[in-house]
């Protein structure tokens, strides 16, 4: 008897353009460890030039047709490519990527925990990197991308990569509980908690919880939180959300407008009225960030 797909594939076009999305439901293994687990694939006439910005999150791309260029965030002159895809550590800078028209493959955005025990390495190690993902992977999972292509749909490809992630994740023996209790209650207040705070509610020192997130998280808390507050002001722009400055200022957790401003200045390359018209485009542009949604 065959088996009922379980992927819902979504289209989408604008002009020349065309996206398609693949989800379905995580399976519960994965769930307190992976916010998407996407298949896409894009169609364009022209380059296709986007600029990603910050996540609290580890991108993982999967790449079953031409590499994605990704430009430097200290010098986007400088261009850089991986066949087979990439995994890219948290940051606060954005970064532009190019495509020259064609793009298939599949995204994971993994806690920090989760790409601690995925990849078996410190976090440190890959902030504000982008790696080749085969020289992460297993020597066993090296040609992955080349049979994920092989396979007849996305049901196949999703179902190879959430059974290698959870296998990864739970095999690793490195004890991630407190960084993932640390970095979780960052993430539940908001990005709004100070370094002193944390360290006194985890019965540490600054100066260990530092070292743990460095391990386990990639950046400092301080920094961490920094890119939190600016993800919830992302999601709140992209969603149609209003607000002068210095009200989304004293909501999302920055001192003031002025504090607000040089932080997105730093993580964008723009000013706030920039980050605005770009988070408000038509629907189409945020066809992936809005279909995929955030499990965690």
């Amino acid at each position: 008897m065959a088996v009922s797909p379980r992927a819902k594939v979504e289209q989408a076009s604008n002009g020349g353009t065309r996206w398609e999305l693949a989800t379905r439901p995580l399976p519960a293994v994965l769930r307190p460890w992976v916010s998407k687990c996407a298949g896409y694939g894009e169609w364009a006439e022209e380059l296709v030039v986007r600029r990603e910005l910050p996540l609290p999150r580890v991108v993982v791309i999967l790449e079953i047709d031409t590499p994605i260029g990704l430009h430097d965030p200290a010098d986007e002159a400088k261009v850089t490519s991986f066949k087979g895809g990439f995994v890219a550590g948290l940051d606060d800078r954005s970064t532009l990527t190019t495509h020259a028209g064609v793009q298939r493959g599949i995204q994971l955005d993994l806690t920090p925990t989760a790409a601690r025990r995925c990849f078996d390495l410190p976090m440190s190690e890959l902030l504000g990197q982008a790696v080749p993902l085969v020289d992460l992977l297993p020597r066993s999972e090296r040609h992955l991308c080349e049979r994920l292509a092989g396979l007849p749909d996305w049901d196949a490809r999703l179902e190879v990569v959430e059974n290698l992630l959870a296998q990864r994740i739970t095999a690793c023996r490195a004890d991630t509980r407190i960084a993932e209790w640390a970095w979780r209650r960052i993430e539940a207040c908001g990005g709004a908690l100070d370094l002193k705070t944390l360290a006194r509610e985890l019965g540490y020192s600054s100066k260990h919880v530092i070292s743990l997130f460095h391990e386990h998280v990639g950046m400092t808390p301080k920094r961490f939180a920094r890119v939190v507050r600016f993800d919830r002001l992302a999601r709140h722009l992209r969603s149609g959300g209003a607000g002068s400055w210095a009200e989304l200022a004293a909501r999302f957790g920055w001192f003031d407008q002025a504090h607000l401003s040089n932080d997105v200045k730093r993580m964008t390359r723009g000013s706030p009225s920039e980050m605005r018209e770009l988070l408000a485009g038509p629907a189409e542009v945020h066809f992936f960030q809005d279909a995929a949604g955030d499990a965690a």
